[in-house]
């Protein structure tokens, strides 16, 4: 946790950075909460309030600069994490917290841990402790509406106080240093999301500014919600004109990376298939480059370009999650193609459809399942989980690093990567029959000589399977665009993990992961437009576990303080936000302090969505555009009655 979540973000005060070390998280938090401790999250604790973002504490205090023997005052100890840590530094922490059920379990941990330099108490921490000051050092774990001038007191001169200042959900952290017995300098560190300071100079219980903390005269500035609504662009219905016309605005560019919040929303699929035909009929776009399995995408482009069908070739996307592409939205979509590409006598200017995923990567997992099934239930059982979270926004719980490490996995290492081998081997035999498509049979080439190495390494997980999957779907990408010639345009569907840009979210930060949006900005700059989706409530099609039944689940409201609920509190039911540099720009800059942000991909599990869904992210920088649903309903999964007598190689025929 410390070096990758903390060290690697920004915070390089050894002392700091070895006192985060030495505090076990995990005892100031509940038996529920100690396996997500060591999780860069807030997590609940008792009486509504949570613990802090270990990064967010290590990054406090270091702006704090607390050295050894310090005399630090802490103002809302919560649980105590924070006060154990800075007692690893200072000489004598003196903390204050309002419930007084959360300071006499603070006060056991701190007599558990053997903590001797900490004296806590419970009291307003708006006025302090004035009988203990001057303090060399002030943190605020809630944030007021300005700066308690009572803080500000009893700091002693040079003295360093940190405190999040601002409404709810606008928050800034606040570094103030006093200079002189009667001046104070302060600066801005960026944005933050903490619980009220509720107290005599900071907020009333019912939330309103405390009387005795307001300042005559000042102005409200603009909320961000209030900007949001201001720059957001209404989107009408999808089949209204006016819809796609929004979108014109980047139909000059060689790459449309249209993305989604999850994989089960029919909201983002009617809108990017609305936008998709728009870009075919008007803008001259011939590529549908999709995040599935080439082999898979092959069938369903035999259809819509009026290919001959491939022979013995295994009905596409059969496998979990069969709702991605077989529901009613894609059908559709389908359907459109097929019948504007019977129109068009050009044969190379058909629209195609493609899949950029590695080979057939939904087949190799259920080939590892099977195999472990057979001969070792545990590990299965282990197996289902772990690539239930092999996902970029995950966490990654340690629990499930060291049961990749078991005996069971060594032993079964070999026997998975021959059955991988096998599949692929029935799979090209398949490609071998339709070998008058140089296109099929060189991208199947490709896939050769990189599936035994992405099934090693997606078998143990981590950066460098994701890392390896989407450079090879740039990769397809580019070798398509190669293929299609110097005026090929195509549009990209993928969910927003892989086209935000990587290096604006925990993905590049703290992990070392890039993405396909990432990689289009490097290779095409401004001829790539990254189109980002989200919502704030509704429901969605997704399973609890990898390879289990799909499920229609229901979508919890956004968190306070996330993009979502910005975007919620503007008040605009759909819309379009343009995030381009030049547009909007003071939106921009308020935008551009680290949030979080939901991600839902096959897998949704609402009672771990915090640790499960949600990563920080830069939004405008993530994106160039953002699209808007405030609520959304699942897709509708195709079943036998859409078949409707269509041949055996119609994508979704039964």
């Amino acid at each position: 946790m410390v070096d990758v979540r903390i060290a690697r973000r920004g915070v390089r005060d050894e002392r700091v950075l070895n006192a985060m070390r030495t505090v076990p998280r995990e005892r100031f938090v509940s038996e529920a909460m100690a396996e997500f401790a060591y999780e860069d999250s807030p997590l609940p604790i008792e009486e509504g309030q949570t613990i802090s973002q270990p990064y967010i504490v290590a990054a406090m205090i270091e702006a704090a600069e607390i050295a050894p023997g310090d005399r630090v005052l802490e103002v809302g100890a919560g649980s105590g994490y924070a006060a154990a840590v800075i007692g690893q530094i200072a000489g004598e922490v003196y903390a204050i917290e309002r419930h007084d059920a959360l300071g006499r379990m603070a006060q056991e941990r701190f007599e558990a841990l053997g903590y001797k330099n900490i004296t806590l108490r419970v009291g307003d921490g708006t006025r302090g402790w004035p009988d203990a000051g001057p303090f060399d050092a002030i943190l605020v774990a809630a944030g007021g509406p300005e700066v308690p001038q009572a803080l500000k007191a009893q700091l002693a001169v040079d003295g360093r106080l940190v405190i999040p200042v601002g409404e709810y959900g606008d928050q800034k952290l606040c570094k103030v240093t006093r200079c002189s017995e009667d001046r104070y300098s302060e600066e801005s560190l960026g944005a933050v999301t903490f619980v009220p300071l509720i107290g005599e100079q900071g907020w009333s219980e019912d939330g309103r500014r405390s009387a005795s903390n307001h300042v005559p005269g000042t102005s409200r500035k603009q909320t961000l919600p209030e900007m949001i609504s201001d720059a957001a662009e209404n989107l009408p219905a999808f089949d209204d004109p006016a819809f796609v016309r929004l979108f014109d605005r980047f139909a000059d560019r060689r790459v449309v990376l249209l993305g989604e919040a999850s994989h089960g929303t029919s909201e983002f699929y009617q809108a990017r298939a609305a936008i998709t035909r728009h870009l075919i009929e008007q803008h001259g776009f011939t590529i549908v480059a999709v995040e599935a399995d080439w082999p898979d995408a092959a069938t369903v482009d035999h259809y819509v370009r009026h290919r001959p069908a491939q022979k013995a070739a295994e009905a596409p996307f059969q496998r979990f999650p069969t709702w991605m592409w077989r529901n009613t939205d894609i059908a559709a979509l389908i359907e459109w193609m097929r019948s504007r590409n019977e129109a068009v006598s050009e044969k190379d200017a058909r629209a195609g459809f493609y899949g950029l995923d590695i080979y057939n990567m939904s087949g190799s997992i259920a080939a590892v399942l099977g195999y472990l099934d057979r001969v070792d239930p545990e590990a299965a059982k282990v197996a289902r989980e772990r690539y239930g979270c092999l996902t970029p926004w995950q966490k990654d719980p340690a629990t499930y690093g060291r049961a990749t490490l078991s005996r069971g996995y060594a032993e079964c290492e070999e026997a998975v990567i021959e059955q991988c081998r096998e599949l692929l081997a029935k799979r090209l035999d398949y490609a071998r029959e339709d070998g008058d498509d140089f296109l099929d049979a060189a991208q199947n080439a490709r896939l050769v000589a990189s599936a035994e190495r992405y099934y090693r390494i997606m078998y143990y997980g981590g950066a460098e399977s994701w890392n390896l999957r989407d450079t090879h779907m740039f990769e397809t990408l580019e070798n398509l665009l190669e293929a299609k010639g110097p005026n090929a345009k195509a549009i990209v569907w993928a969910h927003n993990s892989h086209i935000g840009d990587a290096r604006h979210t925990d993905m590049g930060v703290t992990r070392d992961e890039l993405n396909i949006g990432q990689l289009c900005r490097e290779k095409f700059g401004r001829d790539a437009a990254l189109i980002g989706f989200g919502t704030h409530t509704g429901t969605v099609a997704a399973a609890t576990d990898w390879d289990g039944d799909m499920e229609v689940k229901r979508v919890l409201p956004s968190r306070r303080d996330s993009y979502e609920r910005l975007c919620h509190d503007s008040g605009k039911e759909r819309f379009l936000l343009d995030l381009s540099p030049g547009k909007h720009e003071a939106l921009r800059r308020r935008l551009s302090e680290p949030r979080l942000e939901r991600f839902i991909g096959v897998i949704y599990r609402p009672d771990t969505e915090l640790w499960s869904h949600y990563s920080q992210a830069v939004l405008p920088e993530q994106f160039d555009a953002y699209v808007w649903f405030d609520e959304t309903q699942a897709v509708t999964p195709l079943g036998p009655e859409h078949h409707r007598g269509m041949p055996e190689t119609y994508p979704f025929g039964e």
